[in-house]
């Protein structure tokens, strides 16, 4: 069986990144693709591959920093990518990759982590975010995102089968491209035994890429109306400047740190803030996979991932991202704090560990490639004897000749 694996792009490590590793992990000696890749050798090793297959926009100037300028090219990108001599094609798509062109003997599966969220439900957040919500520019924005719906939409039956990381993300693909899709929750690092806590001067940790639409301004607004507590913000991105302007000094920041720094942290926070609407949220469980409860936006993937009721919570929600609400929501949890047990987040984080994930998916792709290449047998068979079904039409048609002519003799 010859494998394709088509990914997005490649330029930074995040969830879809761990998803793409454990693809290539499940199926050895498969082939990359992607729309460009500009990740260090380092980071290529992690992921498990040594070279990729790119379209021409690897030649384009500063891919890696200014791709988004490059959208509307990425459609015709990806279709130019040649899948053609493999038997079984595995997209991970959070934007183009699904509508990479495969042939009616090729069994086309997709993860997608979320349809084109630009596109779709979130384009007016979008092109606030990014300035493009008036004028000309607004205009010329709306058009291309418009076209790329049109594409999206177009492509979707080109898939055979849809998995989405999480039911909401279900619920998107079944609404933008009318395709149920089986859930598996992507894979998450999660030690076998939970970890010792750590001790010691007492904060609250969040983390992620610093960028508009994850709302860690207002996290760190939130801490502004609880000066006697710690935040650690873990992270970077084109927001870190604004961010460290407005922080107050109960505010301390870090870069993107290396997974080992990340999970110590996690070990002594008092809890993990995340105040953004993620498709699954790989962070918020890996965060609980370390004993660290979890107070999150009641939004997205969290609703699935953290438990806030019953015997065992892991966590509480929030229910706006808004500092008022966010600065309320560790009021409550330091009065409640006693009811979260660290084994509690620990054995519930265990659900999307890794090893799990590989399990699933191996069985799940190879389960359904069985079954597709039965069809096509099958239906070469049906094709075959297809002729012979035929024959009573034919014997009808001689009937009636018959008949027609005994008439006319008589």
């Amino acid at each position: 069986m010859r494998v394709a694996v088509v990914h997005d792009w490649l330029y930074v490590l995040g969830g879809a990144e761990k998803v793409l590793r454990s693809i290539l992990r499940c199926f050895p000696g498969s082939d990359l693709f992607c729309l460009f890749d500009v990740l260090s050798d380092a980071h290529r090793r992690y992921i498990g591959y040594e070279a990729s297959h790119t379209s021409f926009l690897q030649r384009m100037p500063r891919i890696g920093r200014n791709h988004r300028l490059y959208l509307p090219l990425m459609p015709l990108a990806i279709e130019q990518l040649d899948v053609s001599r493999y038997d079984l094609v595995i997209s991970s798509s959070s934007a183009v990759a699904k509508g990479v062109i495969t042939g009616p003997d090729q069994l086309h599966v997709s993860y997608v982590h979320s349809p084109m969220r630009y596109a779709w439900d979130l384009q007016h957040q979008y092109l606030r975010e990014t300035g493009l919500h008036k004028g000309v520019a607004s205009w010329i924005a709306r058009t291309l995102l418009h076209r790329m719906r049109m594409w999206d939409v177009r492509t979707a039956n080109g898939v055979d089968d849809y998995i989405a990381n999480s039911h909401f993300v279900a619920r998107r693909v079944k609404k933008i491209y009318g395709r149920n899709a089986t859930v598996l929750y992507p894979p998450v690092s999660v030690p076998a035994q939970l970890p010792e806590r750590r001790s010691g001067v007492r904060y609250f940790l969040t983390g992620s890429r610093l960028v508009p639409y994850k709302n860690v301004g207002a996290v760190i607004d939130a801490f502004a109306l609880l000066p006697d507590e710690r935040l650690v913000v873990v992270g970077d991105g084109p927001e870190m400047a604004r961010l460290r302007q407005g922080a107050g000094d109960n505010i301390t920041f870090t870069s993107f740190i290396p997974d080992e720094e990340l999970h110590r942290l996690m070990e002594g926070a008092e809890a993990f803030v995340f105040a953004a609407e993620e498709d699954f949220g790989i962070v918020l469980v890996e965060a609980q996979g370390f004993g660290t409860p979890v107070l999150a936006l009641e939004r997205g993937g969290a609703r699935e991932t953290i438990v806030t009721g019953g015997p065992h919570p892991t966590g509480m929600f929030f229910a706006k991202p808004e500092p008022a609400e966010i600065a309320d929501a560790v009021r409550r949890f330091l009065r409640l704090r006693d009811r979260f047990d660290p084994a509690d987040c620990h054995r519930n984080a265990l659900r999307f560990s890794q090893a799990r994930f590989e399990e699933s998916l191996r069985g799940y792709i190879c389960d359904r490639y069985a079954r597709f290449m039965e069809e096509i047998r099958s239906g070469s068979t049906q094709h075959v004897v297809g002729v012979p079904a035929l024959s009573p039409l034919i014997k009808s048609k001689e009937a009636w000749d018959d008949a027609r002519e005994q008439r006319a003799s008589a």
